[in-house]
């Protein structure tokens, strides 16, 4: 679960009165349009120790997901997981596509087997990752992947990039997202000897 994505414009003038200049720079630097969620009343962070506990089904779809977009972000120290009405919710993947900060031999870091898995909060939990690798790659394909590409907005695309034009950038995650998932076999034998070498 993931709560609804909405897209949000940010005036500049946001962070003028906030005193801490740390969360002035960052609302200033995130005036203009914005990838938001919709808030969950009452959710508190997702526990291990604390009910509900995930099932090895869905750690292990959980933590091939992030290990397909190479999820950084979702550790003991800083879960991004949201436990509400009773069901855990998935928050803030700002830390996944790193790839895309450097475009250098991008389609040779779709192959990478991500060790940094090692680190997914829920790997001890996962215990059925060719399970999950049959059932995720059944569902995925490239259409997918350039429906999702094409609900980009046009500013966030080609700022930076070494892309002619937007639609070559759009491309592009669709070329690393398809390769990526080709070679989900060396992302999953990552996690699966990450796994053994915690239990």
């Amino acid at each position: 679960r993931v709560p609804e994505i909405a897209l949000i414009e940010l005036d500049p003038a946001i962070g003028h009165t906030e005193p801490d200049a740390e969360i002035q720079d960052l609302l200033h630097a995130s005036a203009g349009l914005n990838l938001g969620l919709r808030f969950l009343p009452h959710a508190s962070a997702f526990n291990l120790l604390s009910p509900p506990k995930p099932d090895g089904d869905f750690a292990s779809r959980l933590v091939w997901f992030d290990a397909f977009v190479t999820n950084v972000d979702r550790t003991p120290r800083n879960v991004n997981l949201l436990v509400h009405q009773g069901q855990v919710w998935l928050i803030d993947h700002g830390a996944a596509l790193y790839f895309h900060h450097s475009w250098q031999n991008y389609l040779g870091q779709s192959e990478s087997a991500f060790p940094l898995i090692k680190d997914h909060v829920l790997l001890p939990l996962a215990d059925r990752l060719e399970e999950a690798d049959r059932v995720n790659t059944g569902k995925l394909s490239r259409d997918i992947f350039e429906a999702i590409i094409a609900a980009i907005p046009d500013p966030w695309l080609n700022s930076q990039a070494p892309f002619p034009d937007r639609e070559a950038h759009r491309q592009a995650y669709a070329d690393f997202l398809e390769r990526r998932l080709r070679s989900s076999h060396i992302f999953v034998g990552e996690a699966e000897r990450a796994r053994a070498q915690i239990l």
